[in-house]
């Protein structure tokens, strides 16, 4: 085995690597080796930004499938119903007594979070998320099993309320932009962007924007709902149709028990001269338009009589017939 010194001498014997030399026979710069090797520079950068992007593109994409299809399955639980026969359930029992009943009869050692009882009828929860309802002799339990991958997944991917995972994913979807971009250039010729990629590309536009174009696009599309429930807000472009206008087909709406409304006077009409006429005074004896008598006009009340000095009030006198 040779020494270090030895070992330092043969290294220096070996010819040094020779410079690139233009054809001119000068060193080449900096820029014309860029102009020659971008190509091969962004492939091996679009290598390595693939290996980092595997785990993050399972996640996204797998997620992404689960959540389309949430109308035709749970992604996130696996629920299954099985129905039992017990011991009779009786009102005599106790809350307690009826309680571990269901329990060691369904088998779930979770904790109970919450308990309803009515008669015969007991209804459990527990904190896993089974729920148990048990009436009489019967007894139907549902399980709720965690999908693991596709409940993590999801969470992933819904990032709100989730602030780091937020700018993680935003850096995720910054390389799927470069990983979009750098494959267009990766390959040059008839399979590149001269013939074939062009193509592609083409193909892969074509599938968005004839769907937008065939379904009209967001504003188009309605979705349909039966019911409100109280105090819900309805989104724009979702109101039930409702009468808008009046007509003999669109009865208005009539307020049951709502006080009527009294007719207007009559206003006063103008003289030539701009004047607006007074309405005349109430003549004695004049009976009003509807023919009754008016009211007789109230006497002044009688002065307070006062008493003597020997404490007798006096009697008011007569009124004259």
């Amino acid at each position: 085995m040779p020494e270090p010194e030895a070992a330092a001498e043969i290294a220096s014997e070996r010819p040094a690597k020779p410079k690139k030399l233009t054809p001119a026979g000068k060193p080449q710069t900096f820029s014309a080796r860029l102009a020659k090797r971008w190509r091969a520079w962004l492939r091996s950068l679009h290598r390595d930004i693939g290996y980092i992007a595997v785990g993050f593109t399972m996640i996204y994409a797998m997620s992404g499938i689960a959540m389309n299809h949430i109308d035709d399955w749970d992604p996130n639980f696996n629920a299954t119903e099985i129905t039992k026969k017990i011991a009779p359930l009786t009102d005599e029992m106790s809350d307690a007594d009826a309680t571990a009943r269901v329990i060691a009869a369904i088998g779930v050692t979770s904790k109970v979070t919450d308990v309803f009882r009515a008669g015969d009828e007991v209804r459990l929860a527990f904190a896993t998320g089974e729920k148990a309802t048990a009436i009489a002799d019967s007894v139907t339990v549902q399980y709720r099993r965690d999908r693991f991958f596709f409940r993590v997944a999801d969470w992933l991917h819904a990032t709100r309320g989730k602030q780091v995972w937020k700018y993680i994913s935003d850096v995720y979807a910054v390389l799927l932009i470069y990983l979009a971009i750098s494959g267009i250039f990766m390959i040059k010729g008839k399979l590149g962007l001269r013939w074939r990629g062009t193509i592609l590309i083409v193909a892969g536009l074509v599938a968005p924007i004839g769907y937008i174009i065939g379904s009209g696009g967001p504003g188009a599309q309605k979705t349909e709902r039966t019911t409100t429930k109280p105090g819900e807000v309805e989104a724009p472009g979702e109101a039930p149709d409702r009468p808008t206008a009046k007509g003999p087909d669109r009865p208005v709406p009539v307020m049951l028990g709502a006080p009527k409304a009294k007719p207007a006077a009559p206003d006063a009409k103008n003289g030539d001269d701009g004047i607006t006429a007074l309405p005349p005074d109430d003549e004695p004896g004049a009976k009003p338009a509807d023919g009754k008598p008016a009211a007789a006009p109230a006497k002044p009340d009688a002065p307070a009589a006062k008493k003597s000095d020997d404490g007798i009030t006096p009697l008011p006198p007569d009124d004259d017939k």
